[in-house]
């Protein structure tokens, strides 16, 4: 199991290297630059490069930032004056990870649930409403989920605020807005894992051996049929507590996702950088951590180094 974790973790780091470096080619292939969009005279743009070091070869510049970053040190931002990237995420990603949480909470309590009554229902009404439920949540985007919460019960009912992040109830819309998908996606891979591990021998011989219905789900179906679930909920959960714009836009939630959408409007090179070598290392660790839950699952792929 040792051997294994080490494997992966070795894997993981890789993966950031390579992410941050490809980001940082792309980056500055991008046509303009961070100054492009100011009337600056030739002197103190030539100063401005200087102090941020772009009057550099691209290698050296690299190797600077990978540096840096190896300290912790993400830069500060090139358009709020005197602002660390360090700081720019620490004050949105709480924002985000509240956000994040509860989502990821309650659309796996509901997704789950609704894969397994699909599952154990098969060809009866309750499946099907689970599948309708299921292409409703895929279908719609996000946007016109959000919107579509914000007029019927912000508006129309007003139930709920609809829009700001001061309390429980401003919580509401945007956490089902945003669970919308992953119930919809978790409810899929659940009821086909289901239906997968329900014609397995074992089921067959523990309902031969007179067990019960309920202790055969619990202990049978339910450990073997979560495992696709957890391999999508490792990425799934990174990328909602690291930010949605879409979501926090319409909900005015002071999140990652408006400065993500910013640093690349204005070529804010050193946000761009930060927040990628956040919400990369932030879903890296994420699969990380599926992969050895997946060792602890199930044995198997610990010893054998891979998934069955």
């Amino acid at each position: 199991m040792t051997r294994y974790i080490l494997k992966r973790f070795l894997i993981s780091l890789l993966t950031v290297w390579l992410l941050v470096s490809v980001v940082f080619v792309l980056v500055r292939l991008l046509p303009g630059d961070p100054f492009s969009s100011e009337k600056l005279t030739p002197a103190i743009r030539a100063n401005l490069e200087a102090y941020y070091g772009f009057d550099q070869p691209l290698h050296m510049q690299y190797f600077r930032y990978i540096g840096n970053l190896l300290r912790g040190d993400l830069g500060f931002s090139l358009k709020y004056q005197n602002m660390p990237v360090s700081k720019i995420i620490a004050d949105s990603f709480p924002y985000s990870a509240d956000l994040g949480i509860r989502t990821i909470l309650f659309a796996s309590l509901v997704g789950i649930s609704l894969g397994v009554i699909a599952g154990l229902n098969r060809g009866k009404p309750l499946e099907y409403l689970c599948i309708v439920i299921a292409v409703i949540g895929i279908s719609l985007p996000d946007f016109i989920t959000g919107s579509l919460l914000q007029y019927f019960f912000g508006l129309k009912l007003g139930w709920f605020p609809v829009a700001l992040w001061r309390g429980f109830r401003y919580t509401v819309l945007p956490t089902l807005a945003l669970s919308f998908y992953t119930i919809a996606l978790l409810s899929r891979i659940m009821r086909t894992s289901m239906l997968d591990v329900t014609g397995q021998d074992y089921i067959r011989t523990a309902r031969a051996k007179g067990l019960s219905t309920f202790r055969i789900v619990w202990r049978h179906q339910l450990r073997n049929a979560i495992l696709p679930v957890v391999t999508v909920l490792g990425p799934i959960t990174a990328a909602i507590l690291t930010g949605t714009f879409v979501i926090e836009s319409i909900y005015a939630i002071p999140g990652m996702g408006k400065f993500y959408v910013l640093g690349v409007q204005n070529l804010d090179y050193t946000v761009i950088l930060g927040l990628t070598a956040f919400y990369g290392i932030f879903l890296i660790a994420a699969n990380f951590v599926v992969d050895i839950l997946y060792g602890i699952i199930d044995p198997r792929i610990a010893l054998t180094g891979r998934r069955n």
